[in-house]
């Protein structure tokens, strides 16, 4: 993901400054890899260079100076083309799941794979849970409850792929054993 059209995102209801984008970040991608202070003043400060973010105030409320930032018309034709575009399905596969259970099978130990499979499905179907009652919760906004279903649809296909695997290494451990 993008911090720099999630942010652009964020100022398209109007300016802010950091603090404010980060909060809102957290809010609306709850469960989305954390994004870190620095990041966003670091992320503003190219999108200011670049011509798609501008000042638009300053105040101090007290404490030290905020600047606040609004989107320029060529942030928003930026953003709108971003979201414009379709994202091509990933062409590689970048799991540390995927690698653990290929490399226990690498090492010609179908048991430990078997064995990892089980446990990581059992903290699978616990996540599940947990998103499934998150989805519930009176507190919980638009973002909350959409962020909470695209997780709970790939857990649910990760969960599906670890059955399918677990067969296929039972069977594999029985074409071993004499």
């Amino acid at each position: 993901m993008s911090a720099s059209f999630v942010l652009l995102g964020l100022l398209s209801s109007g300016p802010k400054h950091g603090y404010e984008l980060k909060r809102a970040y957290d809010r609306s991608l709850p469960n989305a890899k954390p994004l870190a202070f620095g990041q966003v003043y670091s992320t503003i400060g190219r999108l200011e260079r670049d011509g798609l973010v501008e000042r638009a105030g300053q105040d101090r409320d007290g404490g030290p100076d905020r600047v606040t930032y609004e989107l320029t018309e060529l942030g928003r034709q930026t953003l709108d083309e971003w979201l414009g575009t379709v994202e091509p399905p990933a062409p590689y596969v970048s799991s540390v799941l995927l690698a653990k259970v290929v490399v226990a099978l690498l090492t010609a130990e179908p048991e430990r794979a078997g064995s990892y499979l089980a446990d990581q499905r059992a903290a699978h179907t616990t996540r599940l849970r947990e998103l499934t009652r998150s989805k519930h919760d009176p507190t919980a906004n638009i973002g909350d409850v959409i962020t909470a279903d695209f997780t709970i649809a790939h857990l649910d296909a990760d969960l599906r792929w670890l059955r399918t695997t677990l067969d296929r290494v039972a069977e594999l451990h029985q074409e071993t054993q004499p």
